[in-house]
């Protein structure tokens, strides 16, 4: 074989290698635009902005409940931060969390254990199931709270008493309104 002949076959093999990688590397997908499409929440950025993008567009708290997103603060180990869906809740200190690009680079992970390890029991450390240890990750890491896929209650300014309408408040769409007079006693 001569030196053309290799020189010429080593770059064809080279080019179907590189023609191969390339595809696949652009395709490693992140943990928000995964969190973004299994959720519902329409954030964009990078995770350790979602917390304080969320804030009047989206409900916040610190209670998990399912399809919400977890959103973890950033630290040296993750400088963009991280955000993950509640897929259930085990406890109250115990969920299930489906997420992207935790345990290897792209990797999707679906019902993955995440626990609370925070003192006060109010989500703000949690450890993270880790696939190459098949267990928790041995860190625990901070995390900003959990964002619903509701919109965030607004208050309505009044204009200064000038009106004689009824309002109606509500404390969530899962209860039935209470309409108040003009004093703020109860209108039946």
């Amino acid at each position: 074989m001569t030196f053309k002949t290799l020189a010429a076959r080593f770059a064809l093999v080279l080019s179907c290698v590189l023609m191969t990688a390339t595809p696949a590397m652009a395709g490693r997908l992140q943990c928000v635009p995964f969190a973004r499409e299994m959720s519902g929440i329409d954030i964009y950025g990078n995770a350790k902005t979602w917390w304080s993008q969320a804030e009047g567009r989206y409900a916040r708290g610190t209670t998990p409940k399912i399809g919400a997103v977890l959103a973890f603060e950033a630290t040296g180990k993750m400088r963009l931060g991280h955000v993950a869906m509640v897929s259930q809740i085990v406890s109250d200190r115990e969920i299930l969390l489906t997420h992207a690009n935790w345990s290897r680079p792209g990797g999707i992970e679906r019902d993955v254990r995440a626990i609370d390890v925070s003192v006060a029991g109010d989500w703000s450390e949690v450890r993270v199931w880790y696939g190459p240890l098949r267990d928790l990750g041995k860190s625990a890491y901070p995390a900003k709270g959990f964002i619903y896929a509701a919109p965030a209650l607004q208050a309505t300014p009044l204009d200064g008493g000038a009106s004689n309408a009824p309002v109606t408040i509500a404390a969530n769409a899962l209860t039935t309104p209470v309409i108040l007079g003009l004093l703020g006693t109860p209108a039946f």
